[in-house]
C-alpha cells in the first residue's frame, strides 16, 4: 500500500459512508488516531468510530499527497459535508473549539468544512497506523 492508494480508499470510504471499507484499509491491529489524544485500534473499533460518517450527506473529499516513501506518507485532505442529523451536530459541537454557529431551533443544519493532515505507516499492504490533525468549522454562507 502507498499513501496514494490509502488516500483513494479513505476518500471512497468517507464519500460512500462505509465503515467496513474504512476498516479494510488497516491491518488487524491497525491504529487510527483521530486526534492526538484519541485512538481506535482494531477492526471493530475502527468501524464503530467510522459510523459517524453515516450522519453526513453530500460528502466531498479532496486530498493532495505531500510526501511519499516506502512504508508511509503524508497527505493534506479537505472535506465538506452536510450535517444530516442533530445528533452529528451535537457530536461536532462537543468536540470543537470553534464555538457553535448562531442557530435557532428549527434552523437548517450547517454544511461543515474540515481541513487536515494525515500521516500513515504501512506494512504488508495495509495501514499499520494513521494519525490525523484537523480543524472544522461551518461553511460560510
Amino acid at each position: 500500500m502507498t499513501i496514494e492508494s490509502f488516500m483513494q480508499g479513505y476518500k471512497a470510504a468517507w464519500e460512500q459512508r462505509d465503515p467496513s471499507m474504512f476498516a479494510a484499509l488497516f491491518a488487524a491491529g491497525g491504529r487510527y488516531h483521530n486526534t492526538p489524544f484519541q485512538v481506535q485500534e482494531g477492526s471493530a473499533a475502527l468501524m464503530e468510530y467510522w459510523k459517524r460518517v453515516q450522519l453526513q450527506e453530500d460528502i466531498q473529499v479532496n486530498y493532495q499527497i505531500l510526501a511519499s516513501q516506502d512504508g508511509g506518507g503524508i497527505a493534506h485532505w479537505h472535506v465538506t459535508y452536510l450535517v444530516a442529523s442533530e445528533e452529528l451536530f451535537q457530536i461536532w459541537a462537543r468536540s470543537t473549539g470553534t464555538g457553535l454557529p448562531n442557530r435557532q431551533p428549527g434552523d437548517p443544519l450547517p454544511r461543515m468544512v474540515l481541513d487536515g493532515i494525515l500521516q500513515a505507516d504501512f506494512a504488508d499492504g495495509l495501514c499499520r497506523e494513521a494519525r490525523i490533525w484537523w480543524h472544522s468549522q461551518p461553511q460560510a454562507s
